[in-house]
């Protein structure tokens, strides 16, 4: 009897904020929206409409839940305390050159955040959120943030969380992560890029 293939997750970064646009690191602050942001959320409705979701996780945060609410899922939506974005410490709020006149070289990917979180503290939380959608058959819906996202896709393939730098990725975005003959894979990646 053949059993059926491995859950598959599909990745949603929530749109633009005020802050991201700015490039500010935004963890825990619960920041709205833009009204781009928003205009972006609903563009993704359709896309992702097209697809059947055995499991729909957010993170607690409202960018996240806004943006699922926008893209049509928040009503079989759980929210998921680990996908909450990294907890940034003193560096909440700072863009990345602010934090390179005190810490030249930084990488939040390598070094974490004094007051916050460490890279292994966050790839806990993602390896959670894997055995969870692991656990599943279908495909999974996970609506998050940037940096998370970003060490949860390097963490799926096998990479330790520093290689979390290698994946970039946009608001507003979709990315698939699948399975080559059984070997966790990246089927789509910072897709599709909604202007």
């Amino acid at each position: 009897m053949n059993s059926p293939p491995p859950a598959e997750a599909v990745l949603i970064r929530h749109g633009e904020t005020t802050w991201s646009r700015s490039g500010r690191h935004t963890g825990l602050t619960d920041l709205p929206l833009t009204g781009n942001g928003e205009r972006a959320a609903r563009q993704l409705a359709p896309h992702l409409g097209r697809m059947r979701f055995s499991l729909v996780l957010c993170s607690p945060l409202q960018r996240a839940r806004q943006t699922c609410e926008l893209a049509g899922l928040a009503e079989a939506a759980q929210l998921e305390p680990d996908l909450r974005e990294w907890n940034y410490g003193e560096y909440e709020g700072l863009t990345h050159e602010q934090i390179e006149e005190g810490a030249p070289g930084w990488l939040v990917f390598r070094d974490g955040c004094p007051g916050g979180e460490s890279p292994e503290q966050v790839a806990e939380r993602v390896d959670r959120v894997i055995a969870r959608v692991r656990a599943e058959e279908g495909i999974v819906a996970l609506f998050a943030h940037g940096h998370l996202l970003r060490l949860l896709a390097a963490r799926w393939i096998g990479l330790e969380p520093e290689q979390g730098g290698r994946f970039l990725l946009d608001t507003a975005t979709i990315s698939h992560l699948s399975y080559y003959q059984g070997i966790p894979s990246l089927k789509h990646w910072n897709a599709p890029l909604v202007p």
